[in-house]
């Protein structure tokens, strides 16, 4: 499940230090629901460097309803580094890690960079640098009991797995916010999709919440039972 989102004109930060907020309450607690629906959440090197969230539940309640149903009260965190570039003083390797140790995926060469200080914290799985790495990532997940996987992003991630054509579904908030930066980042880079620019994703259902709008589509070319969406 992919969930991002987006300015009007399709960014999802802008060009300054802070971070764009570009959710509001309603939305934020949405997420959290989702979240706590979730198995895993999952989130890119460059989103632990700009952002360096915990990715925990923001609710109470719901960590107690998890842990009520015989789950860790928080999620399995993920990141993914072809680099190896990656701190292993982040948050997300220090907060709330009663579901495992975090996953770092890295290819083969970036597993070679990475030092004891982020082993130490976290699980490295190393993977081929090939055309299946994240079907081989979605495999390796679902082999640890991995059922709802939540991807929030960034670019590059959004970008490669709707590519694959790996996303069952896509949660697409919309804000109404400008930001006009060329080089802010967006929603996914230029990439060969999927039936490219006519096939339409398959349209869920949208709900208005205060200001923004959040968009569900499944984006998977093929349904479960074989035809084209």
């Amino acid at each position: 499940m992919l969930s991002v989102a987006s300015s009007l004109d399709g960014y999802i930060d802008d060009m300054t230090p802070d971070r764009l907020l570009l959710s509001n309450d309603a939305d934020f607690d949405r997420v959290d629901r989702v979240r706590a629906e979730s198995d895993a959440i999952l989130i890119g090197a460059e989103t632990v460097r700009r952002d360096n969230p915990r990715l925990m539940l923001r609710s109470e309640e719901r960590q107690k309803a998890r842990a009520a149903q015989g789950k860790p009260t928080n999620l399995l965190k993920v990141t993914v580094t072809r680099s190896g570039n990656i701190d292993p003083a982040a948050r997300m390797f220090h907060h709330h890690v009663e579901a495992g140790r975090p996953l770092v995926y890295t290819t083969v060469d970036g597993g070679k960079k990475i030092g004891d200080d982020l082993r130490e914290v976290a699980e490295i799985v190393e993977l081929a640098d090939d055309e299946l790495f994240w079907e081989s990532l979605l495999d390796d997940l679902g082999n640890r009991g991995v059922g709802q996987l939540m991807i929030e992003g960034g670019t590059h991630i959004h970008t490669a797995i709707l590519a694959a054509d790996l996303a069952d579904e896509l949660h697409y908030v919309v804000a109404p916010l400008l930001v006009g930066q060329a080089g802010a980042p967006r929603f996914v880079n230029p990439a060969s999709f999927p039936g490219g620019s006519r096939r339409r994703l398959g349209f869920i259902d949208a709900i208005t919440l205060g200001d923004v709008v959040v968009l569900r589509y499944r984006p998977k070319s093929v349904s479960s039972e074989g035809t084209d969406q």
